[in-house]
């Protein structure tokens, strides 16, 4: 996330800050903790309400991977922020989705899914899958049926926090564009914006998608700037 995105925030002007959620990055968990996805948006909800505290600025989500839909169920429980960015926004609930974002039709009916298709660099891949505190990272029953089910604070069709921008690689081979745009179609009453990330895979590395992903998320955040 640094990497990718927090670095050029920074540099443009931006604060960015990333939160390590409990069974990944280096957050400790007791033994045998049962985590779940709901964990997730609770502590993403807290951690911008203690935010708001302190600091009035306006805060904008932005979330990788399943990271999308995560910023999508804050909005909806937090109704503070101004403004939500995903990589991709794929609901679970829709068997379509199970199915295709799953290695196989097997376990995507038991509910586990598998970091097959997270970069297209297969030199980065292997370093991401011997990171154990990430892509290599165990994922319980209990987490993967919490999050495959989750249902949000506010329906899509309900949604009225703020607006929100996919920018979506176009050689995604896990998430693909179509899986998105069922949920984003549901939006009606704020903005929703499609960014093509050409060339780039699920999790980008490739220069020409970074910078117009980068690009795409400043004037996102500049538009919100302007209108507050």
């Amino acid at each position: 996330m640094s990497l990718i995105l927090g670095v050029p925030l920074l540099s443009t002007g931006f604060e960015a800050v990333a939160i390590d959620m409990p069974n990944y990055g280096m957050t400790q968990v007791a033994p045998h903790a049962k985590v779940t996805y709901t964990e997730w948006v609770n502590v993403a909800n807290d951690f911008i309400n203690s935010e708001l505290e302190n600091d009035p600025r306006p805060i904008v989500l932005y979330g990788l991977s399943a990271g999308g839909l995560l910023t999508y169920h804050v909005a909806a429980l937090n109704k503070k922020v101004k403004g939500i960015i995903g990589m991709t926004f794929i609901d679970q609930r829709l068997q379509q989705v199970r199915d295709e974002t799953c290695r196989n039709l097997f376990m995507s009916r038991v509910g586990h899914r598998k970091m097959w298709a997270l970069c297209n660099d297969e030199a980065a891949m292997k370093i991401f899958m011997s990171d154990k505190t990430s892509a290599g990272a165990w994922t319980s029953m209990r987490f993967m049926s919490s999050y495959m089910s989750f249902t949000p604070a506010l329906e899509p069709k309900d949604f009225d926090v703020c607006p929100v921008l996919l920018t979506q690689p176009m050689k995604d081979k896990w998430t693909p564009l179509h899986l998105s745009t069922p949920f984003l179609d549901r939006i009606a009453k704020l903005p929703v914006k499609i960014v093509e990330l050409e060339d780039t895979g699920h999790y980008p590395v490739e220069e020409g998608g970074l910078k117009t992903m980068r690009n795409a998320i400043i004037s996102f955040l500049k538009d919100i700037e302007a209108s507050l």
